[in-house]
């Protein structure tokens, strides 16, 4: 997954939310590198949990990126 920085990704996420867009946060864990997406849709976090070691990784200084998430047809003017 690229890793964007953590105010880039916040930003346009925010637009995707007012879109209608559902959106989950995404890291990689800065200890084991396994891909985390948190489970609390349309909320940032700066720092997270790895599911896999337990360690926590700084998301604000290491970036992250989201997943996107449309409950129907998606809205015209909307980029992917």
């Amino acid at each position: 997954m690229n890793l964007h920085p953590f105010d880039e990704v916040a930003k346009n996420a925010e637009r995707k939310m007012r879109a209608g867009w559902t959106i989950h946060q995404q890291f990689n864990c800065a200890h084991c590198g396994a891909k985390q997406t948190i489970a609390e849709e349309n909320r940032f976090f700066t720092r997270g949990k790895c599911e896999e070691c337990s360690r926590e990784t700084n998301i604000k200084q290491d970036g992250c990126n989201f997943m996107a998430i449309s409950s129907g047809r998606i809205p015209r003017g909307v980029d992917l």
